[in-house]
């Protein structure tokens, strides 16, 4: 409840952006800033490497060699994804894209603020500091919102939508460090590399491909529609399907450490997950039927074409909410690889009904969206929710 909370909070100053945004930017300017956010999300998925999970599960006699490691991969792998965006950068700017390589370079920068507090937010998560992790995140956040919201009246133009992020970023570095305080010890061996490269790998790959799956599509609607049939797809998602997901997003952010400590994992996972799904569906059906009220109302009736696709992304969440447990699950049984597939199948999926559902418009777009979402989520959750169709458990 914590990081839902902080989640919701953090959404609800997002949706005053998209007010701010769409009464501010021509679709045109919104589709160039998408574009740009799309690639950076899906480039900073790669921070999601396992890393911390490691810190997290750690035996308390493993921890500072485990801790020493990490805070030397998180530092490398920063300098890594640093030259990594600003090298596409260039590629973009010679491809003839300058505002789009601008943005995606300036976005950059906030890797440099990461590593400095990595090591720290997964010991005060393995130490049960949710609550004061969540808020420092949507502090974070809704600061970086009110800033987007200002220089969009001060200085309307794409970079808005980007250059809060890394503004922004210190906040959460200086509140991190003073939370749970650490240093590397220098009488300390670092753990060896191998056994993070082992478990991290495959957790790489899922977080790129589950950045893929929230991101792809809009590089498609991009190439074929343009930047202002981007920008379109792109508000009626932010108004729909991220607000959503909030509380989706802040289950992923605790079901992996709350069920780390579970002795009956399978059973703890399924009540986890029945309970999730009954706490979130009042609210995502009642946003879902009042769309036609509130997005006219907050977008303006430039946006009222809109209204259909938010109130069927907004469906989107349940099948998440499922998927965000049963992946947890995966993870804890040493079965990082299934996820991974599962998220490469839904992002294909979602690429061929982008690709036919296009043409048709941002209403059949959507809808291809929460179908292609809920058949391949749900047929891969149901081993976990549905006990027949999996092992029988053991309780101890």
């Amino acid at each position: 409840m914590s990081y839902g909370a902080s989640e919701m909070v953090a959404k609800i100053s997002r949706l005053f952006v998209v007010v701010v945004i769409a009464r501010m930017l021509a679709p045109e300017q919104v589709g160039l800033a998408a574009a740009a956010f799309a690639i950076c999300e899906t480039i900073k998925a790669l921070t999601e490497n396992g890393v911390g999970q490691r810190i997290i599960a750690a035996s308390d006699d493993e921890l500072e060699a485990t801790a020493a490691r990490a805070h030397w991969i998180f530092w490398r792998w920063a300098l890594a994804l640093i030259a990594f965006q600003i090298g596409l950068a260039a590629v973009l700017f010679a491809c003839g894209f300058p505002v789009i390589a601008g943005l995606v370079a300036v976005a950059a920068l906030e890797y440099l603020f990461m590593p400095g507090g990595q090591v720290q937010v997964a010991l005060a998560v393995r130490e049960g500091r949710h609550p004061q992790v969540a808020t420092i995140a949507g502090v974070q956040i809704v600061s970086a919102n009110v800033l987007t919201i200002l220089l969009a009246i001060v200085l309307p133009s794409p970079i808005v939508l980007i250059l809060p992020r890394v503004l922004t970023a210190p906040i959460w570095l200086i509140a991190v460090r003073r939370l749970r305080p650490w240093r590397k010890c220098a009488a300390v061996t670092p753990e060896p590399i191998a056994p993070f490269v082992r478990y991290g790998l495959p957790v790489l790959g899922v977080e790129a491909v589950k950045a893929m799956r929230m991101h792809s599509d809009k590089l498609i609607v991009g190439a074929l529609l343009g930047a202002e049939g981007l920008g379109l797809y792109f508000m009626a998602f932010n108004a729909g399907l991220n607000i959503a997901t909030s509380y989706a997003s802040a289950l992923a952010k605790i079901a992996f450490s709350h069920l780390s400590q579970s002795l009956r994992l399978d059973v703890d996972a399924r009540q986890s997950g029945i309970l999730s799904l009954i706490v979130i569906s009042p609210f995502i059906i009642a946003q879902a039927l009042l769309a036609p009220t509130y997005v006219p109302l907050l977008l303006g009736d430039s946006w009222a074409d809109v209204v259909p696709a938010v109130s069927i992304l907004c469906l989107c969440a349940l099948p998440l909410t499922l998927w965000t447990v049963a992946a947890a699950r995966l993870r804890l049984r040493g079965q990082p690889e299934i996820e991974l597939g599962v998220d490469a199948l839904l992002v294909l999926m979602l690429t061929l009904s982008a690709v036919i559902t296009a043409p048709m418009g941002l209403t059949a777009m959507a809808t291809g969206y929460l179908v292609t979402t809920s058949a391949v989520l749900l047929l891969a959750s149901a081993p976990l929710f549905l006990p027949s169709l999996s092992k029988p458990v053991q309780e101890i």
